[in-house]
């Protein structure tokens, strides 16, 4: 049941960094040194004081990036990439007592898969908002996503199965809203 639990940790923070890469790092630090979560060995670091600091610095700069119109998009374009090897080693970091390869192939897929997903669900939005109100909209999106971020990493920690079925409903949600906004633009 251990070993479930963790993989289901790892996933569930492995989706939220496809909104913001760092804020699930940064809730996972603070977690780890209030003794709410236990990463591997080889991750104990994210514990540390330096760890915290750059998890923090990185977090307010990424969300302040995204609260710039078209700065979003350029971010958006190369955070898919970025989100899959975050969700990937967010996934890997709290899967304990497992052989290396199961772990690997479950972080990649697993972790990588779902921060892909919401990552391209949170692109998806971020265009809607770019072609409806020419990016005007685009920084309250991004602070509803760096919110909604923290809030789900949070819940990741303490409700981790909570947070996959939200992540779940909210991809379907986008996806069909935006096969009926594309649909009834032909």
């Amino acid at each position: 049941m251990e070993i479930f639990l963790s993989v289901l940790l790892g996933v569930a923070l492995g989706a939220t960094s496809g909104l913001r890469i760092f804020v699930p790092f940064l809730v996972m630090s603070v977690a780890t040194r209030l003794g709410y979560l236990e990463p591997s060995s080889t991750f104990e670091w994210v514990a540390s004081t330096p760890a915290l600091i750059a998890f923090s610095v990185a977090a307010l700069l990424e969300i302040a990036a995204y609260a710039i119109p078209y700065v979003d998009n350029l971010l958006s374009t190369i955070s898919v990439p970025v989100s899959a090897v975050a969700g990937t080693v967010l996934t890997m970091s709290v899967i304990t007592e497992i052989d290396p390869l199961l772990a690997w192939t479950l972080s990649i897929v697993g972790g990588g898969g779902a921060s892909v997903l919401t990552n391209i669900s949170s692109n998806v939005l971020h265009a809607g908002s770019t072609v409806t109100t020419g990016g005007i909209a685009n920084p309250f999106v991004s602070l509803g996503e760096s919110v909604l971020s923290f809030i789900m990493a949070v819940l990741a920690v303490l409700f981790p199965l909570l947070v996959l079925i939200i992540v779940v409903i909210a991809i379907i949600l986008i996806l069909k809203r935006w096969r009926t906004c594309r649909s009834t633009v032909r």
